[in-house]
């Protein structure tokens, strides 16, 4: 079948609304045990799991099937996703001089406060950045990707932008109860050009990148709470009247209440094909001016009444950049990878869309100062292991402090992260969902040949191991990682018994910590 008639069985079919997957509607679609098809089809089966957070704020006004003009990044994009088991997501901007969460904790504060930090870019000077050595921890601490927050919601931009904000909110008029006179005209980036460092963070990052061949993932949210033009969208501080009578053109109805804001005039036609542009072309600069850029995180969402401008950028985007994978917040299924946030799906999820979890290191996504609240080595293993062996990847969140330094207590346990995948890499990186993943306490991840079965434990077996759903390849040997001699084994009854050499029994004679692998040859 041509593309443009699948999706049109695929809408007449009623796929989303019957629940039923898509091989069952198109039986002629052949997924391997990792859920994948063939190029061709990829179209039919790229769908964001209905328990999505950002799905489902966004799925009463995006259409489940794409236009058929849509077309989304490329297979090979794709397989290099796939094969990104561990990066890092670095949260940084103005919000880290008040060593507070980010964007976020603006919205609560009081009107003189909210003025305040709106100046905040006037002393955001990180002396201590340094992008090679970031990516030298990176690649050290066994990273193959790191995001980067290129604008997070509130409007601050960390790159070189051409684009100006030319309306913002003054927020002391609002508290002398002016609003309707307290958005103002103003002619700034509100970008790292306009502060005392004046460098831009983006370029040096991916220049970086590029050298250290770290694959690249810009941030940038759709919503703007500096620019006057992007209000209401999203927890926009500014309300409009609009708000009232159609609440769900600008939010679903989670967690909003427009009487908390502060309300002005509605926006204008000509502050919304102003809002459309500078969003649009912010995109543009990130996507063409930087490299090659493996993946573009996109954040939150607009509204149903900007839906049609919003489907005309993304399109637009995937021209300036046909391999970009882009998130599908905010976009729907024109997205190429969902990510859950701050938690690793219960089961290994078979949707064709590939994901990747984030979650935070310490207690929040900016810089905490606090090295109690670093989780750990460990717990950064044990996540890895289990979002990998349930097919998908595993994100590591944390940001720098207003000098550019990650807390001591981040360095030394993402080490240890990085130690620990020198001895155990292989059963993780570029490996794919096995058919079993897990079982008794164990925990599965394959090559992608099909050639190798890997096996991780959480705690070091004592004197003998059974993996039950394990049958080598007759002849070959299994392996610990980081332990140079083969271990001995023997075939039962629905798999095997491995022995562990008595001399293991001593943890530091053991090849790591946290946690250990297993390699089992089981295909020719």
């Amino acid at each position: 079948m041509k593309k443009s008639n699948r999706r049109e069985f695929l809408k007449s079919a009623g796929v989303v609304a019957a629940g039923v997957s898509v091989a069952q509607v198109i039986p002629q679609l052949s997924a391997n045990e990792n859920g994948d098809v063939a190029e061709t089809d990829r179209e039919a089966t790229l769908r964001l799991p209905k328990s999505d957070v950002h799905y489902r704020e966004t799925s009463t006004y995006i259409e489940e099937v794409p236009d058929n003009d849509y077309v989304h990044a490329s297979e090979a994009a794709y397989e290099q996703f796939r094969d990104i088991k561990y990066s890092i997501r670095i949260i940084w901007g103005v919000y880290t001089l008040q060593k507070v969460e980010a964007s976020w904790p603006m919205l609560n504060y009081s009107n003189e406060k909210k003025q305040e930090y709106q100046q905040l870019y006037k002393q955001f000077n990180p002396i201590d950045f340094d992008a090679e050595q970031w990516m030298t921890d990176f690649k050290r601490w066994g990273m193959q990707a790191f995001a980067f927050i290129c604008k997070h919601h509130d409007g601050f931009a960390l790159w070189h932008t051409k684009t100006k904000v030319v309306s913002r909110a003054d927020f002391l008029k609002a508290h002398a109860g002016m609003n309707d006179d307290m958005i103002e005209p103003c002619d700034l980036h509100y970008s790292i050009e306009e502060t005392p460092f004046k460098r831009d963070i983006v370029k040096e990052l991916c220049d970086a990148g590029h050298k250290h061949d770290i694959k690249i993932d810009l941030y940038f949210s759709h919503p703007d709470w500096y620019d006057a033009d992007f209000r209401p969208y999203n927890y926009h501080p500014l309300a409009v009247p609009d708000i009232i009578e159609h609440p769900k053109n600008y939010y679903s109805v989670h967690g909003i209440d427009s009487r908390k804001k502060i309300l002005t005039p509605n926006r204008s036609p000509e502050e919304t094909e102003r809002m459309v542009r500078r969003h649009r072309e912010q995109i543009h600069e990130l996507l063409t001016n930087y490299g090659n850029v493996d993946m573009m995180c996109f954040d939150q969402w607009m509204g149903k009444d900007n839906w049609k401008d919003m489907k005309e950028t993304i399109k637009l985007a995937r021209k300036w950049s046909p391999n970009t994978m882009f998130r599908a917040r905010g976009i729907g299924n024109y997205g190429d990878y969902y990510q859950p946030e701050q938690f690793v799906p219960k089961n290994n999820e078979q949707n064709g869309m590939p994901w990747m979890s984030i979650c935070l290191l310490a207690k929040q996504f900016s810089y905490d100062p606090n090295s109690q609240n670093y989780k750990g080595a460990r717990w950064v293993i044990y996540n890895l292991i289990d979002c990998v062996a349930k097919g998908g990847s595993f994100m590591v969140c944390l940001g720098p402090d207003e000098k550019g330094n990650f807390h001591p207590a981040a360095v030394k346990q993402l080490k240890e992260v990085g130690d620990w995948l020198k001895v155990n890499g292989k059963g993780i990186y570029a490996t794919r969902l096995r058919n079993i993943w897990q079982a008794d306490n164990i925990k599965f991840t394959r090559s992608k040949d099909q050639k190798n079965v890997y096996a991780f434990v959480e705690k070091f077996p004592e004197g003998e191991l059974i993996v039950k759903s394990v049958t080598p390849k007759s002849g070959s040997v299994v392996r610990l990682f980081g332990y140079e001699q083969p271990l001995s084994w023997a075939s039962i009854d629905g798999g095997i018994k491995i022995t562990i050499p008595q001399e293991l029994q001593d943890p530091t004679k053991r090849p790591c910590e946290f946690a250990w692998g297993f390699e089992f040859e089981t295909g020719d």
